[in-house]
């Protein structure tokens, strides 16, 4: 499943990193200013990171929790309390919940400290491997030449490595498929700006930065011809929630004939939410979208609704790609043929 035929210049960040007695995260919250590094030795300061944002993107959460699991283990605390801890950091993204669920059925099936390390340390390293080999899946849907768009972060900072829809852009660079990134800010926590213009920066890849309401006006160009992004939770119909903003570019994409693609491990889909209807959209606070680095920026006494993802329909997108292999125009039926078998 590994690739071995990506230069190692355009795959070069591993931002959650196990050191024996600690986890070591890449604090996310303040790039580019700052590469700062955080060092977690119990099950708490994971939950923290993971909450306030400091480590964030759905297979890095799982997997930074079931790093979490392991210090839990290390320092000799409740394991119980520390899964229901964990799990409660963040709603939205179930491959949080899949990595504990691994991790709990090892614990209840007796595994000591040194098992439940090998479990965390497999769960990382399945999914670097799986972003790579989407990557080549990904890619090969795109034609020679063409230029794309990504919404949010998706890359090495939100993975163990390489990225889910970011991985497909790093392959398709690798094979002359892509020659132009357009990254879109994302407001309000700007992770297009702040991370996927880092990562793309970092390793040569050939980006440019837009504002999110420039991207219908880009498409109608006819510049872009795929939008490619990630998930935090695929429903059974193929339904997907994504950062907020991209349900309204598959809107744009479909009316200006731009092809879109979901990138995502199959730890992403969910067999057991029927649709999109299902799944919980976390709300959070309102100074986020106040705020700008922690200064506000809105008139003292206004109010903000700030909800963090939305659900882009499965008619509205054109591939997803797993590591399991590419669901194309995805339904109910084309869903169970890849994920019940």
């Amino acid at each position: 499943m590994t690739s071995t035929n990506i230069p190692q210049i355009h795959d070069t960040i591993r931002a959650v990193q196990w050191h024996g007695d600690r986890l070591r995260l890449l604090d996310q919250r303040l790039l580019p200013a700052e590469e700062k590094w955080i060092d977690c030795r119990d099950s708490e300061s994971v939950y923290h990171a993971i909450k306030d944002l400091a480590v964030r993107g759905a297979p890095a959460i799982g997997i930074a929790a079931a790093w979490g699991v392991v210090l839990a283990a290390l320092r000799g605390e409740p394991l119980e309390q520390a899964l229901a801890h964990l799990r409660s950091a963040r709603p939205t993204a179930v491959n949080l919940m899949w990595a504990l669920d691994r991790m709990k059925a090892r614990i209840a099936a007796g595994a000591d400290t040194q098992a439940l390390e090998r479990e965390a340390k497999a769960i990382q390293d399945e999914d670097l491997a799986a972003n790579r080999h989407m990557g080549e899946l990904g890619a090969a849907l795109i034609a020679p030449g063409s230029s794309v768009m990504t919404h949010c972060n998706t890359g090495s900072l939100a993975t163990s490595g390489f990225g889910t829809a970011l991985g497909v852009i790093r392959a398709g660079v690798s094979a002359g498929r892509i020659q132009q990134v357009y990254a879109g800010e994302t407001r309000p926590w700007q992770q297009g700006a702040r991370l996927t213009m880092w990562e793309l920066v970092r390793d040569g890849i050939p980006a440019k930065l837009i504002a999110d309401s420039a991207a219908s006006h880009l498409m109608k160009s006819g510049e872009v011809k795929w939008v490619i992004v990630g998930a935090d939770r695929i429903a059974a119909n193929g339904d997907t929630a994504n950062k907020i903003g991209t349900y309204q570019l598959a809107i744009a994409a479909r009316h200006h004939g731009v092809k879109f693609m979901v990138v995502a491990p199959s730890s992403t889909v969910d067999m057991a939410t029927a649709s999109g209807d299902d799944i919980e959209i976390e709300l959070r606070d309102s100074a986020e979208l106040l705020s700008v680095a922690g200064r506000r920026t809105v008139v003292e006494g206004a109010q903000a609704w700030n909800p963090v993802f939305d659900v882009t329909p499965a008619s509205l997108i054109d591939a997803i790609v797993t590591e399991r292999g590419v669901i194309e125009q995805p339904t109910v039926e084309g869903m169970r043929a890849v994920f019940t078998a």
